[in-house]
């Protein structure tokens, strides 16, 4: 074995410098064999030619070999049998001493494996030489340590670096070691290759791993390492995805250990990824065929069946009503049967396709078996009546959408739909009643006629009879102008008319007056509100420029309302726009009236379209003020002229101390949010002395005047 480092030849400049007494020592044998015997070491001296001449006490422990087969032993492989650090035998020229002999030089850290009777002791040995004075060899001196634990050590991790670096390649985890104090971090070859990625470990840090997360993947994770660092625990896990270098993501499972100091602080974070894409394509495999009909991927019966019982859960909670429509296709046995079963299953996935353009996103779809499919509708309303209204409308967009003909083959295939809807509200039967009695109404709509709908309540289907015929007499109306336009003043506090608020009245032929609170809502549901808004807000226009005048009139202002439909088009801002240019209109004068509805959704877009119509010269109202979404942040942000106190609270504050309250809170914060105050439904003299004492200053009702046609309006309050 050659020794790890070793002199040069010798030269004059290396050569071991011994003196004459040096010399007298070593020749006294036993005095030198007395000191050697202290030195912590074992010490063997040979001659030059290789052979023992002294020894002290720990080398013969160390080496096992008495004094006596010690002395004069020869430096050959045959005698020592020593062996190299890897276990192969070690040749003579090798030996520490053979090698000082052949160089003339010293040797240092050459470790030599020792046979013993209990294995092998290793020894860690440096030698050299000491010379006469004409320079020939005289000794040569080997001093040597037991080492054979620091061997064993360097073995052992050896042998644990190899079985790690064996378990890695053999597994498809990813390890990865994160320095919580530097930042460094060391990603191994398989964690690049799990993101399709080649990588060099060491120029990885934290933000290399956070930079292949989505943000919010990367917020999500580190709020979950912060809150596992703040507790004492060693381990976690966490599921999240990562950006492959294709673009597409990947899911991943990460499992870490902690290693921390001795106050608790972690250090370090050392863990492996799991690429859980095959888990999560099987997962998703099992779930299509345990609750996905496998010919047009609508959830199943069994999924049906799970997502009702949470309806109905849902609606003994929180009593919103619900409804469950079957559908049916007429005839199909018989399609079915005469143009082949690959027809009937392409025209099953179409009426699939179709039923999904037909409800909304939120609604449920599913497919019974054969030729019945399923609609969960949830959230309708309070009460059934109002549920079974909503359903109404569903099951005509279904009957639309299922009556036009099919296009299949190159021919043209007509079906139609038999639809039974059963509604529920709080504590409202179960699963198995609820699809019993959709399923009966279903048999009722094909025996009066199929291609129609039918409840499973009578009562519902009268409701929904009158809703039709109410419809029907409302497009009518529309048609033949039959909506029109009244008046109502608003006053101040001293009772001189201020302006006016534009209401519709409806006045049918066969069923007198109908009262606004059942045709509004109607046409809101129909889709009529925004032409109906539209149309009154040009007529509103066309007053306030006729107005323009008459010297009182002129000064008058003339309340609009919109809709949230109507407000919600993307058009709305130029619609404003079109009718003041197209009449002419003075825009200080008009006033649009917004109920709090408006800013449940896309508050961001009503802002922008307000501030935009503000800046045409129109004011706003906030009509029904605190019965919706009230809200103090959109009061400082909207461009809110005016506060209409609801009539609730104006008819409850004479006899109610929580509605006089409440009117007084409101009075006071328009007050200090410099906003124009009125009150609505004011019908006696005790409500309008309240409202004055909290501070409003402007009214509106029966108290002072009703609705009237405009001309009316006109003429009792001009010229």
């Amino acid at each position: 074995m050659a020794g790890k480092r070793s002199g040069s030849p010798a030269d004059d400049s290396t050569r071991l410098a011994v003196s004459p007494r040096a010399v007298d020592m070593f020749a006294d044998r036993d005095r030198l064999r007395d000191l050697l015997d202290h030195v912590p070491a074992g010490i063997v001296i040979h001659e030059p030619d290789g052979s023992v001449d002294a020894a002290n006490g720990p080398a013969s422990t160390l080496l096992q070999r008495t004094w006596a087969q010690l002395f004069r032993a020869p430096a050959t492989d045959a005698f020592w049998k020593f062996v190299r650090p890897d276990g192969s035998p070690m040749p003579a020229e090798e030996f520490p001493v053979n090698q000082v002999m052949a160089r003339c030089a010293p040797v240092a850290d050459v470790v030599v494996g020792v046979p013993v009777a209990d294995g092998v002791r290793w020894m860690l040995c440096n030698a050299y030489p000491v010379f006469h004075e004409d320079h020939r060899i005289r000794h040569v001196v080997v001093c040597f340590t037991d080492c054979t634990k620091l061997v064993e050590a360097e073995h052992s991790l050896r042998t644990s670096e190899e079985r790690l670096r064996l378990v890695l390649q053999g597994t498809t985890d990813a390890a990865w070691d994160l320095d919580l104090r530097s930042g460094r971090a060391y990603l191994s070859q398989r964690w690049w290759a799990m993101l399709g990625e080649t990588g060099q470990s060491e120029d990885a840090t934290i933000d290399t791993m956070w930079g292949r997360m989505p943000p919010a993947e990367r917020e999500r994770v580190q709020e979950a390492l912060a809150a596992f660092l703040a507790t004492d625990r060693t381990s976690f896990q966490i599921e999240y995805s990562m950006f492959h270098h294709d673009g597409h993501l990947i899911p991943v499972l990460a499992r870490g250990y902690a290693l921390r100091d001795t106050q608790g602080s972690a250090l370090r974070l050392s863990g492996t990824n799991t690429d859980l894409t095959a888990q999560k394509e099987t997962e998703r495999r099992i779930y299509e065929l345990a609750f996905l009909d496998h010919l047009t991927a609508l959830p199943n019966r069994r999924l049906l069946v799970e997502r009702l019982e949470l309806a109905l859960d849902r609606a003994s909670r929180t009593g919103a009503a619900g409804a469950l429509l079957v559908i049916d296709l007429d005839n199909f046995k018989l399609l079915n049967e005469s143009l082949g079963h690959e027809t009937g299953d392409a025209l099953l996935r179409e009426v699939a396709a179709r039923l999904k353009h037909a409800v909304r996103s939120s609604d449920q779809l599913a497919r019974l078996g054969g030729d019945e499919f399923v609609v969960l509708l949830e959230d309708l309303g309070r009460d059934q009546e109002t549920a079974a209204l909503e359903a109404n409308v569903v099951a005509h967009q279904v009957i639309d959408a299922l009556s036009r003909p099919f296009d299949l083959a190159g021919r043209s295939v007509y079906t139609s739909p038999s639809i039974g809807i059963a509604t529920f509200a709080r504590g409202d039967g179960s699963v198995d009643e609820v699809l019993r009695q959709a399923d009966m109404a279903m048999y009722q709509a094909k025996r009066e006629g199929r291609n129609t709908s039918r409840f499973f309540s009578d009562q519902l289907q009268r409701t929904v009879a009158r809703r039709g015929g109410l419809e029907h007499d409302l497009r009518e109306a529309l048609a033949n102008h039959e909506l029109v336009l009244y008046c109502q003043p608003q006053v101040d506090l001293y009772g001189r008319v201020l302006g006016g608020e534009l209401l519709l009245r409806w006045h049918n032929q066969q069923r007198g007056w109908v009262e606004p609170s059942d045709f509004i809502p109607l046409a809101e549901s129909l889709g009529l509100i925004r032409p109906i808004g539209r149309d009154v807000l040009w007529q509103g226009c066309e007053l306030l420029a006729r107005w323009a005048h008459d010297p009182r009139l002129a000064e008058m202002s003339l309340a609009v309302n919109v809709s949230v439909q109507q407000q919600r088009e993307p058009d709305f801002v130029q619609e404003v726009r079109d009718a003041l240019v197209g009449t002419g209109a003075n825009p200080e004068r008009l006033v649009l009236e917004l109920t709090e509805t408006v800013f449940a959704e896309d508050l961001r877009d009503t802002v922008a379209k307000m501030w935009a119509v503000r800046e045409l010269g129109v004011r706003f109202a906030l009509d029904d003020f605190g019965t919706g979404y009230s809200s103090l942040s959109y009061l400082t942000r909207l461009p809110i002229d005016l506060l209409k106190i609801d009539r609730s609270f104006v008819h409850a504050a004479p006899d109610d101390p929580t509605a006089a309250v409440i009117v007084d809170a409101i009075t006071a914060m328009a007050n200090k949010l410099g906003l124009e105050l009125l009150a609505e439904g004011v019908e006696t003299e005790e409500q309008r002395a309240l409202l004055a004492a909290s501070g409003c200053r402007k009214f509106q009702g029966f108290l002072f005047d009703t609705a009237l046609p405009v001309d009316q309006f006109a003429a009792r309050y001009g010229m």
